[in-house]
């Protein structure tokens, strides 16, 4: 991530990662392309290694990968303030969205196949592919991290399971040990923010609710048993918001909370909204028929799923910033970098493409949003309100 590099306010950050909670369609992958966008090529905020370190790092770690690049970004760019304002404006739009639902806005009806939406969808297609073309021109720039990328790819089309992305990082950094170790003498600077006490400390932190809550929730009523649910769902999980699905379907619906009906009437809603896709724990907080209900369940299923993976961000930067300032960790991370442009390659092709390309009127029009991102600067958000319209016009 490098060096801690305070130059911005919250209030500038929250802003900034607020608009891109209202365009940012496609899922986590494709958020990650955004990001990029804004953050390496449009702000140059960090380079594209470092942002593929940041990615591969969260790709480690449970929970949303999408939301804990935002939160370290905003955490590098304006500190412990920053960090929790890139995380509250990224997902306030798709939560505000989430939570009004609950309380009624079904009427809207069914937006899954909304032409609007449909253009969306493709638009997040062409901003994936801008981003892989990017990051794999800087990342993958010889012929064995372009093998490695590219074999990469190929094992997670093939091979789509909840730990194959983490297991292709590790296979990734440990061919780069090998392969790319020549020349790395001189270590980066290693950043003294946050100390690794305080790393320590949040760490304690993330395990005594992972253990403790479980053993509250026998005693602290239905609010307690709620947030303990939404906890472990964000601490256990790894490969984002759609496999979190599985268990937040066992302890809503398993435990009668919620009807399978509701569950999904909110998964459905979800794939429409902008933002992370965890946000559809601010519906199932309004709608559970435990706890405080409405708006303020809400509030209490979001902030608990979310809690486990900031506290997981701020325990391990330190040690992580620590590590690759080695010139051994650099030459893995060149190996585990590669084999991020494989994973966003894989995730172009299978779900984003396999779902939104299903014919050639689609293929054209994301290739299209592609070739603008590529040979223009108009603008990112611009291009997703273009396409809503166009969208909504064509399908």
């Amino acid at each position: 991530m490098g060096t801690l590099n305070v130059r911005s306010s919250p209030f500038e950050v929250f802003f900034i990662f607020l608009r891109l909670g209202c365009v940012c369609f496609g899922g986590p992958i494709a958020h990650l392309g955004f990001f990029r966008t804004e953050f390496v090529a449009k702000r140059r905020w960090l380079s594209d290694a470092e942002y593929a370190d940041l990615v591969a790092l969260c790709q480690f770690l449970p929970g949303p990968a999408s939301s804990q690049v935002g939160y370290a970004l905003g955490l590098r760019r304006a500190g412990f303030g920053g960090g929790l304002a890139a995380w509250l404006g990224f997902t306030l739009p798709s939560a505000a969205l989430m939570i009004g639902f609950a309380l009624g806005l079904g009427a809207l009806g069914s937006l899954d196949e909304a032409g609007w939406v449909a253009g969306l969808k493709l638009v997040a297609v062409g901003v994936v592919a801008h981003a892989l073309w990017g990051m794999a021109v800087k990342l993958c720039p010889d012929w064995r991290r372009r093998g490695l990328a590219g074999l990469v790819g190929a094992v997670m089309i093939l091979q789509t399971g909840v730990g194959t992305q983490v297991l292709m990082i590790l296979v990734g950094a440990l061919v780069g040990r090998v392969w790319f170790g020549a020349g790395l003498a001189s270590p980066r600077s290693v950043p003294t923010v946050p100390s690794s006490r305080t790393g320590l400390l949040w760490l304690s932190l993330f395990f005594i609710g992972l253990l403790g809550l479980p053993l509250w929730a026998w005693f602290g009523g239905e609010i307690v048993a709620v947030v303990d649910g939404f906890y472990r769902a964000g601490s256990l999980v790894f490969g984002g918001g759609h496999v979190v699905l599985p268990l937040l379907d066992a302890f809503t619906v398993g435990r009668g909370w919620i009807s399978q009906e509701s569950f999904l009437a909110g998964y459905g809603a979800a794939q429409a909204l902008p933002g992370p896709l965890f946000a559809v724990t601010a519906f199932l907080g309004s709608a559970i028929n435990v706890g405080p209900g409405g708006m303020a369940g809400g509030v209490i299923a979001l902030v608990a799923v979310y809690v486990p993976s900031l506290l997981l961000i701020l325990g391990v930067l330190p040690y992580w910033d620590r590590l690759r300032a080695l010139p051994a960790a650099q030459a893995a991370l060149r190996g585990a970098n590669a084999a991020v442009v494989g994973l966003l390659a894989a995730a172009l092709i299978n779900p984003i493409g396999l779902h939104a390309l299903t014919d050639p009127a689609r293929w054209a029009f994301a290739v299209v949003a592609f070739a603008v991102l590529q040979f223009t600067h108009f603008p990112v958000w611009a291009l997703v309100g273009v396409g809503a319209g166009a969208g909504h016009l064509l399908f």
